[in-house]
Order: C-alpha cells, then structure tokens, then sequence
C-alpha cells in the first residue's frame, strides 16, 4: 500500500506524516508531495518518497497520484491568506487532486476537512447528519471552501472518500493555542471552543484511512471537553479581560461537535481528553 499525503509541511501534516509513516507495516510505503525539495529532506529521512510540486499544478498531480492506493489530503490554506487563495486550495486544488486520483486508479481518499464547516450551532453538539448552515462570526472563505470541496468529492463515482471534520488543533509546540486569544479575547466569558491535540487528530485520521467499508463516512474529531475563552487565557499565561464579563455568547453551541460516530464505529478514544490532561503529561 502507497499513501500520498498533502499538507505535510503545515501544522497537521508535519505531525501526522511521521506518525503515519512510524505506524507502517512491512509493505507500506508513504509519499508526500512538497513544493520544495528541502523541506522534503525530513520525511526522506524517516522513509518517505518526495514528490516535488504544487498541489495547484495538474501535472505535479499526476505524478504524485501515480501508482498510490490511498491519499490523504491534508493541504489547507486559511488564517492570513486572501479569500482567492483560500478557495483555490481548499475548493479547486483538492477537488483536482480528487479527480486525478480517481483517473490513477486511487481506492481511497480522506479528505481532511473541518468542524467549521457547520456553520451555525443547533442548539447541541452537531453530528455528521447536520447540513452546514453558513453564518456566524467562524464563518468565511475557509469552512466555505472546504464545505464545498466536501460535496464534490464525495460526489465522485468510483472514489471511496472519507471526510475527517477536525476542531481547533493544538499541541506538541503548535503555535494555535496561543493564536486562539486573537479570537477568545473578544469573545464571552463562556463562549467555548472545542479542540483536538495532534496525537488525537492523527489516531482518527489513521482510523478513518485504514477502516474498511466506511466509504462516503464522515467522522468529527475532537476532544471530550471544549474550553471557555477565560480557560485559554489561564492556559496561555494571560490576563483576562475584563470586557469578556460584559459580553453575551451569541451562539453557545458554534463548532461543538459530537464525537459519538467516530467512537462507536471506528474505536476512536481521545489520548488527551482535554487540554488539562495535555498540559499536565507536558505535551502542549
């Protein structure tokens, strides 16, 4: 088995190659495909072919679909890029890369996504089933982007594709915890936001990959307890402001996702329940 993987480079992939690859079996081989070759060298010396080339280039696609039995589209372009940018990755790239691993023959397909993607809460923690309802202060070119490139891919007769919905990522010196005080530091006091260590992120995308018969399946991912924006400021050394008090949560169920699915089918149980149980093993 020959499984490509997108995104290496980014936060979620430079962390889930080198799990991937540690976990093969005798005959299991891991390609990623990079846009240039030094930043490549890493994977090549834990055992991974290098492909260099742009995920945006349809010639750079075919070669590093050539001969794979499964991809793993990690890729994403969202914080700091233009609203172009962000569809031209999320939405066109990873639709192309869907097509040209379908034309090679590819058997399976995880199209990593994310919680965004649902928009607006339900009043409860959101499943699989819910319909993404665009809106609300999360909402943008991103979840918008990776919406659509969901609906497409599964679409594709012949390609078996599985959607993993990951939450807020943090951990192993991931930069994310201290960035979400860009957010929390203008939300409510209560407003939550619903998270995932790397460990975690990559055990469900290794669960989603490797499940037999799970085609079409989408799968949420997340930890057992979302945190309050006053808990990423404790969490981060920071002091809270007083504001936060003042204001009222307009959505308390935004992104909080059910993870029911994903433990009962696929086995799925959070190393890091929290970011509490991370923070004391020392792995934030």
């Amino acid at each position: 088995m020959l499984t490509l993987v997108t995104g290496t480079t980014g936060q979620v992939g430079r962390r889930f190659t080198p799990r991937l690859i540690a976990q093969a079996r005798p005959g299991e081989r891991v390609r990623v495909l990079v846009r240039d070759a030094a930043r490549g060298e890493p994977f090549a010396e834990l055992g991974a072919e290098v492909v260099v080339g742009d995920l945006r280039d349809d010639a750079a696609l075919g070669k590093a679909v050539a001969g794979v039995d499964a991809v793993v589209n990690v890729a994403a372009a969202f914080r700091g890029v233009p609203d172009d940018e962000a569809r031209a990755v999320n939405r066109d790239a990873a639709i192309a890369l869907g097509r040209a691993a379908l034309a090679a023959g590819v058997q399976r397909f995880v199209q990593v996504s994310t919680g965004l993607v649902y928009g607006m809460g339900r009043g409860r923690p959101v499943t699989e089933e819910d319909e993404s309802r665009p809106g609300g202060s999360m909402w943008g070119a991103y979840p918008e982007s990776k919406a659509r490139a969901e609906r497409e891919l599964l679409a594709l007769e012949g390609l078996d594709v599985r959607v993993a919905r990951l939450p807020f990522v943090y951990g192993e010196g991931d930069p994310h915890l201290a960035q979400s005080l860009m957010w929390a530091g203008n939300w409510a006091a209560t407003q939550r936001l619903h998270m995932g260590h790397h460990a975690d992120v990559a055990q469900g995308l290794l669960r989603i990959l490797h499940a037999p018969g799970v085609a079409g399946r989408i799968y949420n991912i997340a930890d057992d307890a979302p945190v309050t924006a006053v808990e990423l400021h404790q969490l981060n050394g920071a002091e809270v402001p007083a504001g936060l008090r003042d204001r009222t949560d307009p959505d308390p169920w935004q992104m909080i996702m059910s993870t029911e699915r994903i433990r009962r089918e696929l086995g799925y149980r959070p190393v890091f329940p929290s970011v509490y149980t991370a923070r004391d093993a020392g792995a934030l």
